[in-house]
Formats: C-alpha cells, structure tokens, sequence
C-alpha cells in the first residue's frame, strides 16, 4: 500500500490570537473540561479564576466582603477593593500577559501571577462583563466568547471602589454541565478558612472563618480527633494538625496564596517532614515516617512570593528554595506544643507506638503471602488492563489523564463492558460476588482475602494514593438489590482502607438505564421509571425492556453508556467525621436500626 504524505507548505502554518488560542487549547489553561461533576472541572476553575482576583484583592488590606450569586449559570462577582485601573480593564481582562502581578509592589503574594486568569474566564464564556468603580468613575466592558461587544464609561457615585465581573460558561466548551452546590460551598469554605476575617456572601448565604485552618480541620474531625488539635500560624506559614481514631493512611489539605494544592509539592513535603523530625527530637527515638504519620489529618498554608507551580491550573508547588523554612518552622511549632501540653505528647507517643505495632504485625502477614504477591504482581486474576495509566506518560498525557477502571460483578457484566471498552484508557476488574465487609477489620484482611487484595494491587494502592494507576475508578454493579449491595461493599473498602482516594474525588458510580423503549422507527433509553412513563406518551406503539443486569445489554448497545456521554455520579464525602457514621449505620451490626431507617423511608 503506497504511504501518503499529507501536504506541509505555507498554507498550513496558522497564527491565531491569544484568545482563540485558549479556545482552542482550553485545556491548557484551565486542566480539564468536564461537564461539572468533579471538583475539578473547568466551570469551577473560572468560578475560582475570578474569585482569586478578590482574594488577592483582600489580602492588600482592601476590602472585607466579596458578594456572590449563582443563577441559571450566570456567575457574579463583586469585591469592595481598588479596582481595576480605568485605563485597563479591557486590557486586563482580554489581554494575555497583561496584569500587575509581575511584580511584587501591587500583589506580594498573589495566587494569579502569569497573567491568564481572567482572560480565560472571558476567553471561554459565553457571556463576560466587568465593570470597576474607582473614586466616583466606572469603566464597564461586555464580552462574548472573548470578543468585545461594547463598553461604557462615565461617573457612579453611588458605588463603592471595587470591581465586578459576571459570566456564563460556554457550552460550546463545555457542552452540558452544571454546577453542583457543594463544590462550590467546599471552595467558599477554603477560602473562608483561609482568609480569617473576610466574608463571602453567597446567595444570600455568609462563609466567615475567624481561627482559620484550625476551624477547617475541626470541622473534618468533629469530635474523631485523638488529642487537642495543634495549631500554629506564622507571618507566611500557618499549619493545624491531629491524629484521628480508626483512620488509615494520611491526608492533608494544602495550600499555596490561597490556591488549593490538591497533588501537594514542596510545602507538603516540607510540613510532613517538619512534622517527623519535631517529633523525633522531642521524644529522643527514630520512629519511621509511617509510623508517625499513619492515620494523620493535617491542613497547611503558606504565602511565598513568585510561586512555581507544575501547571496552568496550579495542583502542585515546585518551588525548591523554600524546603528548608518550613521544615524548620514546623519543626519548632510542634515541638512549642509538644512542650507545653504534655498530655497530648503523651497521646501522641502512644499513637504512634501503636501505629509501630499494627505495622510490625501486618509485615508478618506480607512475608506470609510474598510468593503469592509476586505471582499477582506479574497477571492480576479478572484484570482486563488498558494501555496508559495515571501519570504513566509525558507524551500521552490526556490519555493518562482520561484512564479509568470498571469494578464489576461478574464476568456476564465485565463481559459487556470489555467487548465495547476502549482500550487504551479503560479496564476492566471483574469480582466474583460480594466481597467481605470489611467494616472495623485491620488492614491485614487485605492480604488474607485474595479478592481485596488483588483490587488493592489492580488500582496500585499498597503504597499510597500516589501510586494509583487510574483517573477514575468506577464501581459499575447492577440496578438490583445484590448490586446495591455489592456496591456498598465497595464503598466501605474504600471508605476503610483508602479514604483518601474517595476524599481526592476518584471514586464514581456508573449510571446505566434502566428501561429501553422503542418502536420500529425510534429506540430511547430511560435512566429512571420517571423517564420512562414520559417517553411512553411519545413513542407510539412502543415495547418496554427492563434491564436488570449489566450483562443483559447488547455490547453494541452498552458502547454508548461508557462513552463520551457516560454518566457518572460522584462519590462525595462531605467531612472525615462522617465516615465512621456511615460505616458503621450501612455495614456495621446495628440491624434493628437499619431496619427501622427502612421501614419509615419505604415508598
């Protein structure tokens, strides 16, 4: 077969604005696109795009209160700080590398520092307008999908100093989505926690924080803790931490100018550091790092100038230079509260003692079962792998970034599921049943049930969350009362042994229909009976199919459910308090009670 070469000459070379370049390359700028169900998802980055500017604004000294509504997907935004210079708002807001944030004269320690922010919110909005009032005077300006459609100037004494923004979302980006309420109140609340003394007013609806991420990890535990929370803020590092009872693994929130560093980086792993030598040197031992931090709540912030961070969209700190301090200033802050509240010194040796012990016992159980591992670790039984895997490839980013396991119930659904997956970002881990409820088990469970462990080996997760193997992990069971079960069975070993994994937004529930309804000319899927009494009344002459297993949709069919327009549903844990509660009300030995739950909610 003769090769073709395609055509490369001057015609193909194209120059396009910066604007259109951000339309083009969205995620670039603003990660990934989304349709709103992850916390992660583009419109939320232009909710916090904006929003930082106000910030910013708050920690020059200028202005206490930020107002803003959420309607219809209409976002509005209004500070009370200086504004934005008259002569400029049309540049700052359509013009890249256009802002004040180079140097550090206007903004010390500012979160937007490239210039990008704004523009990107305007760039990929179908509707954008700001206005800034300053001293009497406002500068007004409307932009669609970038492009200027008018502006106005003149005088508004009535206004306080300030800027105000509003925009929509362009669905020609971001196709369908929609704005869930409690990623948005967890944002609200961060920045609450994080700036003491602002408030933001949401929809009526005040976020306020006076003691700052002391409030934030006493809202996460309520009461888990196992000792008085630690607390120390400094003029640049504030950081509160505590151990919490039956909790395995560590998880941390960190934070860098205010912007939310959800894969850690430099400052993580200078807290966590601090933390194990503060701790060493008080107690004169040499606990490893396990054992100290092992079933540890921490939340830290810090205020650099000219912060690195790996992206556009600012998930990771790669700034070098500022290990030392904060190791060092972590160090002395534990150590101050190791010294002056010696009962919660004493809790925390104790803690760690046990952490000590429990790992001892569970690397018995490891070398019991290390040929095996190793056998599993060469063919994991039931696992139909795909080909890129989460942070495998520079080359293949979005592919990595997109990879994805379907946990199924047998081998009928996971057979549905292989023969119209795409295979080289989703796989496939079918179970034999229902697995062990491992609610209030040790972690050695997991190398004694083969099952559990093979899971755990499947997704990369014996060394931690940072070695998981896949963006998503979709627990995919059927619409019966054995799948709902199978279903919690999951949830409660994540929830157990993984936490961290659900609280990082991995964890989803795959949506599939319920009912088919078709006649000869029309064929529709229906995701509830709700759905399915509305398209009875508009497909004539129509027959109904019920599924009730996975494995009894058509592979052809099934392509579709796992595609681009795949629904999924998010596992969301609003606090780590709730965690045991859950557990224990779903999976624990309180039957009489669950029973009664039943009985009043039963339609």
């Amino acid at each position: 077969m003769e090769k073709v070469t395609n055509i490369y000459d001057e015609d193909q070379i194209q120059s396009l604005s910066a604007l259109e370049h951000i339309r083009l390359r969205s995620g670039m700028y603003i990660g990934r696109i989304g349709n709103g169900s992850n916390q992660n998802d583009g419109i939320y980055i232009l909710f916090k795009e904006v929003i930082d500017n106000s910030i910013d604004e708050f920690n020059e000294n200028c202005g206490n209160r930020i107002e803003i509504t959420l309607k219809e997907n209409l976002v509005t935004v209004r500070d009370y700080g200086r504004g934005i210079p008259l002569g400029k708002v049309i540049d700052c807001v359509s013009k890249i590398n256009t802002g004040a944030k180079y140097t550090n004269e206007v903004f010390h320690r500012s979160v937007g520092l490239n210039g990008v922010g704004t523009k990107a919110v305007n760039a990929l909005s179908s509707h954008f307008k700001v206005i800034s009032y300053r001293e009497g005077k406002f500068v007004s300006a409307t932009f669609s999908r970038g492009k200027l459609l008018d502006q106005k100037k003149g005088q508004d004494k009535s206004q306080l100093d300030g800027t105000y923004i509003e925009f929509i979302p362009d669905e020609e980006i971001f196709k369908k989505y929609k704005y869930e309420e409690d990623y948005i109140e967890t944002r609200l609340w961060n920045y609450a926690y994080l700036n003491p003394g602002l408030t933001l007013n949401y929809n009526g609806r005040n976020y306020k924080s006076t003691k700052g991420l002391l409030d934030l990890l006493s809202k996460e535990v309520d009461g888990e803790e196992l000792y008085s929370l630690i607390h120390y803020r400094g003029q640049y590092l504030e950081f509160a931490l505590t151990h919490v009872a039956n909790s395995y693994g560590e998880n941390y929130f960190s934070y860098v100018n205010g912007q939310n560093t959800i894969d850690g980086g430099t400052h993580l792993s200078a807290f966590k550091e601090g933390f194990l030598k503060a701790v060493n040197d008080h107690f004169k031992k040499t606990w490893s790092a396990q054992d100290v931090r092992e079933g540890i709540l921490g939340a830290i912030s810090v205020k650099i100038e000219n912060p690195v961070f790996e992206s556009q969209t600012k998930n990771k700190l790669g700034n070098t230079e500022i290990r030392g301090w904060i190791v060092q200033e972590v160090k002395d802050g534990v150590i101050d509260f190791l010294l002056k509240n010696p009962d919660e010194a004493s809790s925390i040796s104790s803690k760690i003692t046990h952490n000590e012990k429990l790992r001892k016992e569970l690397n018995e159980v490891r070398k019991s079962s290390r040929s095996s591992a190793k056998r599993v670790a060469l063919n994991i039984p039931k696992l139909k792998d795909c080909k890129y895997h989460l942070g495998q490839s520079k080359s293949h980013v979005e592919e990595c970034e997109n990879s994805m396991i379907f946990l199924t119930e047998g081998d009928s659904a996971s057979g549905s599921i292989t023969k119209c997956r795409d295979v080289k970002i989703q796989a496939v881990f079918s179970l034999r049943g229902k697995i062990l409820n491992v609610f209030n088990k040790n972690k050695a469970e997991l190398y004694k049930n083969a099952e559990l462990y093979n899971l755990m080996k499947a997704l990369g997760l014996e060394d931690g969350i940072e070695n998981l193997r896949y963006s998503k992990v979709i627990i995919a069971t059927d619409a019966d009362t054995d799948g709902f079960h199978i279903r919690n069975l999951l949830m409660t070993y994540f929830l157990t042994y993984f936490e961290e994994l659900v609280l990082a937004g991995r964890v989803y529930i795959l949506e599939t229909p319920l009912f088919r309804v078709r006649n000869k000319k029309t064929t529709a899927y229906c995701y509830s009976e709700k759905e399915r009494d509305i398209l009875l009344t508009q497909i004539k002459g129509a027959e109904i199919t019920r599924f009730k297993g996975l494995g009894e949709i058509d592979p052809k069919e099934f392509g579709m459910f796992i595609g681009e327009d795949m629904r999924l549903e998010p596992v969301k844990v609003n606090s780590l308090s709730e965690i045991p509660k859950l557990l224990k009300f779903y999976q624990g030995d309180n039957t009489p009670e669950r029973r009664d739950f039943i009985m009043e909610n039963l339609i």
